[in-house]
């Protein structure tokens, strides 16, 4: 098994409005990491149920190089950049995998 590196994100944003704007966000930065990189093992988006301005994201990694090359992506930065104008707070997870079943084993 690989070591593999993540995180889990939860972001808090500021209204539905700002909800609908995110939305738009992460899916062009989706784009991206499909495309540009392969380390990213995961990078998976959740709604919440009962909490309409919440977004989960679970990400995982082959190794903690693969996530920062991911922090240096054109995307990546631009993600991080916008996203100010949605969010009101972000809580972030660091998580090492001890183990794991179905795709990531």
């Amino acid at each position: 098994m690989t070591s593999g590196f993540g995180l889990v994100v939860r972001f808090t944003l500021r209204d539905e409005e700002a909800a609908e704007g995110f939305d738009v966000l992460v899916a062009k930065t989706l784009e991206g990491i499909q495309a540009h990189e392969p380390g990213t093992l995961a990078y998976v988006v959740h709604t919440v149920e009962g909490e309409p301005t919440t977004r989960l994201f679970y990400e995982l990694y082959a190794d903690r190089a693969a996530f920062e090359q991911h922090e240096q992506q054109e995307h990546t930065r631009h993600f991080l950049a916008e996203r100010e104008k949605y969010v009101a707070r972000v809580d972030v997870t660091f998580v090492q995998r001890q183990g794991s079943a179905g795709a990531w084993k």
